[in-house]
């Protein structure tokens, strides 16, 4: 999976546009292997990128779950503490 795709499910604050749309853009990108489409191929690339948004959009309503909300500080600060431990 591409490291730069966040989990978006079950935190507060809900997930914003632009946390979907950044999403979605490395999705599109690690599937094309472009970070910026040619201009022959940007409308598709842009249309794939709307889609896959939309699609995040429907999963994350959809989804539902009983464990309490995860807050994003505090899961900032485990990453953080683990790329620590990683990479010193």
């Amino acid at each position: 999976m591409c490291r730069n795709i966040k989990t978006l499910f079950n935190f507060e604050p809900p997930p914003t546009e632009d946390e979907i749309h950044a999403s979605a853009l490395q999705f599109v990108r690690k599937l094309s292997g472009f970070n910026k489409p040619s201009q022959a191929n940007e409308a598709a690339f842009d249309r794939a990128v709307a889609e896959v948004s939309q699609a995040a959009r429907n999963l994350l309503t959809s989804l539902h779950t009983h464990a309490p909300a995860r807050d994003r500080e505090v899961e900032a600060e485990r990453a953080r503490e683990r790329s620590r431990l990683r990479f010193g």
